[in-house]
C-alpha cells in the first residue's frame, strides 16, 4: 500500500515551487498547468492525486493508460499522451484530452481522422527536436511551417502549441536555452501570422527542470517522480482500481 499522505505532501511541494517560479518570471501561476505523469503507478495513485486537486495526468503507454482511464472513468480527469506515438496507435491516442507528441504530418492526419470517426476533439502539440539526439523524437524546426499549415486542415482535433524534450543535464540550467528556443520559435510564428490559439501552449519541463521551464514560459509541465516517487520499471503496474 502506498503512502497517500506523502504523495499529497509531494504534490503540494511541487505546486508551491511552480508558483514561486512563476512569481520570479512575473507570471500568473494559474497560467501554468501541472501534468502529473502517472506511468507505472496504479489507478489508486491517480485517485489519491485527484483527491488532492490534481486534474491533468500524463501517460506514455497506450494500453496502460486505457486501463487507468477505465478504472477512473468516474473522475473528470484530463489525460495527456506524452510519449512517442506510432501511426498504428493514432485511433487510441485520439481518446486522450491532449496528445503531446505530434512530429509529422501523416501522424497529425491519422489522429485527426480517428477523432472524426470517434466523435472526439483532442488537443495536439507538435513535438520539436531541439537537441538533435538520436534517441529522441520530434520535428526539426525547419519542418514546422509545413506542420503548422497541415494543422490548419484538421477537422476534429486542434493544434494548441509546441512541446520539447531537451537533453538531460545534471544542472537544470543546462535546459534553459532549449526552453528559451522553443518560446522564441513560438513567438516567431506568431509574428508571421499563425493564429494565437494554435500556439497557446508550451509543454516543457519535467521533475528536475520544471522551474526553469516555467521561468522560460512553459504553460504545461510534466512532473512524475517528484510527485509519485521513484519508479520501478521492472515491476508490473499495481491493481488498476
Amino acid at each position: 500500500m502506498f503512502d497517500s499522505v506523502a504523495l499529497r505532501a509531494r504534490l503540494a511541494d511541487i505546486r508551491e515551487r511552480l508558483s514561486r517560479a512563476a512569481d520570479r518570471a512575473g507570471r500568473d501561476p494559474a497560467s501554468v498547468r501541472l501534468v502529473a505523469v502517472s506511468k507505472t503507478f496504479s489507478a489508486d495513485h491517480v485517485r489519491a492525486a485527484f483527491d488532492a486537486g490534481q486534474s491533468d495526468f500524463g501517460e506514455n503507454k497506450i494500453q496502460e493508460a486505457l486501463a487507468k482511464m477505465a478504472a477512473t472513468a468516474d473522475l473528470p480527469i484530463r489525460w495527456h499522451h506524452i510519449g512517442h506515438l506510432q501511426s498504428n496507435k493514432a485511433r487510441k491516442a485520439a481518446r486522450f484530452h491532449t496528445v503531446h507528441g505530434i512530429d509529422r504530418a501523416d501522424l497529425l492526419h491519422d489522429v485527426d481522422k480517428a477523432a472524426r470517426i470517434d466523435g472526439v476533439g483532442p488537443s495536439l502539440l507538435i513535438q520539436v527536436d531541439l537537441g538533435n539526439e538520436a534517441t529522441k523524437f520530434g520535428a526539426a524546426p525547419d519542418t514546422l511551417p509545413a506542420l503548422l499549415a497541415a494543422a490548419a486542415d484538421c477537422q476534429a482535433s486542434r493544434l494548441v502549441g509546441l512541446m520539447t524534450l531537451p537533453p538531460a543535464f545534471d544542472d537544470p540550467e543546462g535546459a534553459r536555452p532549449y526552453f528559451r528556443r522553443l518560446r522564441t520559435l513560438r513567438d516567431q510564428f506568431l509574428g508571421q501570422g499563425v493564429r494565437a490559439d494554435r500556439l497557446a501552449e508550451l509543454s516543457m519541463g519535467m521533475s528536475h527542470d520544471f522551474e526553469v521551464a516555467v521561468e522560460e514560459g512553459a504553460t504545461l509541465v510534466r512532473v512524475g517522480s517528484a510527485i509519485f516517487g521513484e519508479r520501478d520499471y521492472g515491476a508490473p503496474v499495481p491493481d488498476q482500481g
